[in-house]
């Protein structure tokens, strides 16, 4: 199973943890996050982000997902990714994290295509579904 390690802003991947196991009822395996707050420094918190990727890393990989591309959570991210074992995503969601969740099995190549799917189907104009 392919783990996910969430490098964000503050509490956001806490909050998303936390709604991950209200809608799924239960505590995915191989997940876990790292909130950086402002006070870090990047450089002291990577080793930190490194073992947690290691943490949830069974063999078969990482999938990194990460709020806002370029800002310090991504520029972290950005140092853990290997083509192919540990790759990375930026603009998590709820959307996309459920949808990663349920792909892990598929390989690293399909879950990071439904992971990106899952957010781009789960934005939608809600007057114009209805």
């Amino acid at each position: 199973m392919i783990g996910i390690l969430l490098i964000t802003h503050g509490t956001l991947g806490e909050s998303l943890l936390q709604n991950v196991y209200h809608v799924l009822n239960k505590r995915p395996p191989l997940l876990a996050q790292l909130g950086i707050v402002a006070q870090d420094d990047p450089l002291a918190i990577l080793p930190l982000a490194r073992a947690m990727l290691a943490q949830v890393d069974e063999g078969e990989g990482v999938l990194v997902m990460t709020d806002i591309y370029g800002a310090t959570p991504a520029n972290v991210a950005s140092k853990l990714l290997e083509p192919g074992r540990v790759e990375g995503i930026a603009g998590v969601s709820l959307p996309m994290l459920l949808r990663a969740l349920t792909y892990r099995e598929g390989g690293m190549e399909n879950l990071v295509a439904k992971a990106l799917s899952g957010a781009r189907d789960g934005a939608l104009n809600m007057l114009k579904d209805v």
